[in-house]
């Protein structure tokens, strides 16, 4: 009867309480997948939103001068939002921006690029970011209080939305025009191919200002410039086949260029030359050589013209950000 009772008691053990036992509770967040990040580390995103959520503040470094202030959130999100876009676009561009600009701030929170803040002001590295007392310093007086009530609105109107993929949030690149086609992101930066940077067309946005550029330079000019970077570049400017475009990408931009004995890839060109964008075309003259520029930027992911174009024929900021970011979605992390 003791054995009986013995068995009795394992058979219940094996069949109810073992599994209690070895079954893992799953913790769920409203940014669910902890997929792989594309820098290679692993639930640092998902970790990094839950930060985000606990407080309420970031310190953000100041490059010009190397001090680090913990600021507000919100605050932080007024500054870039009127740095990097103009209060005269359209409610929903400025929404648009404000949603990337706090993608952008939760994903460089993650890199860890600064050791001792989270994000810096500058836009060459990080996202530029502009006081309130400065901002107001360059408006006209007259529109000062309704661009920056504008402002606010779009930020605070789309509070705790960011861009994800597979529930990650995404390297969110932004630039000023993208000439009518943006850049895939595996055509740049060392050829990172991330999944919802690819190229997309967007209409419109040939009337505003960003849009065209030209640049002259002199042959010497030209020959300086390239020596500083490469001295040991030849160029024969009697030579019609010295200076030439040697290949596209998808987009239409520059990939590589000749000159003389020396082949470039475009990005460089862009930067040593002072080009705008990538996406150019040459004309030789005797005495130099003229760059026909279209787009502003990198080229990669929102462009600002274009989210303002879109929303000026009737697309909201969800629309205009799954049209530049491939295959994402908006998700509430509040």
């Amino acid at each position: 009867m003791k054995k009986i009772v013995i068995y009795f008691i394992c058979f219940i053990f094996v069949c109810f309480m073992l599994p209690a036992i070895c079954t893992k509770t799953n913790k769920t967040t409203q940014v669910s997948h902890e997929t792989t990040m594309e820098d290679g580390n692993t639930n640092q995103a998902s970790e990094n939103v839950n930060n985000y959520k606990d407080n309420t503040t970031i310190k953000l470094l100041h490059s010009e001068t190397g001090e680090v202030e913990e600021i507000n959130i919100d605050e932080y999100l007024y500054g870039v939002v009127s740095a990097e876009m103009p209060a005269s676009y359209e409610i929903e561009a400025l929404k648009a921006q404000a949603v990337v600009a706090r993608t952008y701030l939760i994903y460089q929170r993650n890199s860890k690029k600064h050791e001792n803040a989270d994000i810096c002001d500058s836009y060459a590295c990080c996202q530029a970011w502009i006081s309130k007392q400065e901002r107001f310093e360059r408006w006209e007086e007259a529109e000062r209080e309704s661009n920056w009530q504008k402002i606010v609105s779009a930020v605070n109107e789309t509070s705790g939305k960011i861009v994800t993929y597979g529930g990650n949030p995404i390297n969110a690149f932004f630039h000023s025009n993208s000439g009518g086609i943006t850049e895939s992101s595996a055509n740049i930066w060392g050829g990172i191919d991330y999944p919802y940077l690819k190229s997309v067309e967007t209409a419109g946005e040939d009337v505003y200002s960003q849009y065209s550029s030209n640049v002259a330079i002199s042959n010497e000019e030209l020959s300086n410039k390239l020596k500083e970077k490469y001295p040991n570049i030849a160029i024969d400017f009697n030579d019609n086949e010295a200076i030439k475009i040697i290949d596209y990408t998808e987009s239409g931009r520059v990939r590589t260029m000749k000159f003389g004995n020396t082949e470039i890839a475009g990005t460089e060109v862009r930067t040593i030359l002072g080009l705008k964008s990538t996406h150019f075309e040459i004309s030789k003259t005797g005495e130099g050589i003229t760059f026909a520029v279209i787009g502003y930027g990198h080229g990669v992911g929102m462009s600002q013209t274009g989210a303002d174009s879109m929303a000026k024929s009737g697309s909201n900021f969800e629309d205009i950000i799954k049209h530049f970011y491939t295959g994402v979605d908006i998700s509430n992390i509040n």
